[in-house]
């Protein structure tokens, strides 16, 4: 995984003819270049570090306003912001995160109504949505969900979209077998090999995914979607993932 160039200009545009040396350091080499290595620590885990240094030393002004905004664009999630400051409270003080919860909420205000369709579609699904698919949130466009179904004789897990989510194109790699299905099992969704047409997932699809081709699958624009994963048994088998699925083709679909 290569470094993302983190472009800034906050710095320059508020304070470029005040104090132009520090509106360098702040969009130059503060986003410019720490906040841009990447490759060493990702954007998402760089909003989780400097939310609880700022909530910490008690500053709840629109500087924290501002990275929270940016941790919700790196993927943090309303329950997971939720928990953060929640186990912050008893490390830095109750009132300095009653403060940063009263931002929080303006931040991810919209997203109650995305958690009440979350609850809704976890009606209609036999199986659990599970917990935030964390691990993998850097492959992912939007957010995922993960939960274990069985890790006995056949690994299997249920992997939960909300509305446009998508994993980026991948392959999975194996010298022999290997390969991986899908069952759709709630929602609809696509899934995609290169070259090829999409195919739409509903309950009951199956799809069957051949080692070491290229190909994605995600949900639709307006439904949440959850299907079954079942990993295949190979030699040499690996996950190899590549770029995300870009707007122009997930919207192609989606009209």
């Amino acid at each position: 995984m290569g470094q993302t160039k983190i472009k800034q200009t906050a710095g320059r545009e508020q304070l470029g003819n005040f104090a132009p040396k520090f509106a360098e350091l702040n969009d130059d080499v503060l986003f410019g270049e720490v906040w841009s290595r990447t490759d060493k620590l990702g954007l998402r885990d760089r909003s989780m570090v400097t939310v609880t240094a700022l909530v910490s030393m008690g500053i709840t002004d629109s500087s924290l306003k501002y990275h929270l905004q940016s941790a919700k664009n790196n993927g943090i999630t309303r329950t997971e912001i939720a928990e953060m400051l929640t186990h912050i409270g008893f490390y830095a003080g109750w009132p300095k995160v009653w403060a940063a919860f009263n931002l929080a909420k303006e931040v991810w205000a919209e997203d109650t109504s995305a958690a009440d369709a979350m609850t809704r579609f976890q009606q209609e699904s036999i199986f659990p949505i599970g917990e935030p698919n964390t691990a993998f949130a850097k492959y992912f466009t939007g957010n995922s969900y993960l939960a274990p179904v069985s890790k006995e004789q056949v690994t299997i897990y249920n992997v939960t979209f909300e509305p446009r989510c998508r994993n980026n194109w991948h392959i999975h790699r194996a010298t022999k077998g290997g390969g991986q299905m899908l069952v759709g099992i709630a929602g609809t969704g696509w899934y995609q090999e290169e070259g090829k047409p999409a195919v739409q997932i509903t309950p009951g699809t199956v799809i069957h995914i051949p080692a070491n081709v290229k190909h994605w699958h995600g949900a639709a624009a307006d439904c949440w979607f959850s299907h079954l994963a079942f990993e295949l048994e190979g030699e040499d088998t690996a996950n190899e993932w590549l770029e995300p699925v870009s707007d122009d083709i997930y919207n192609k679909l989606n009209k």
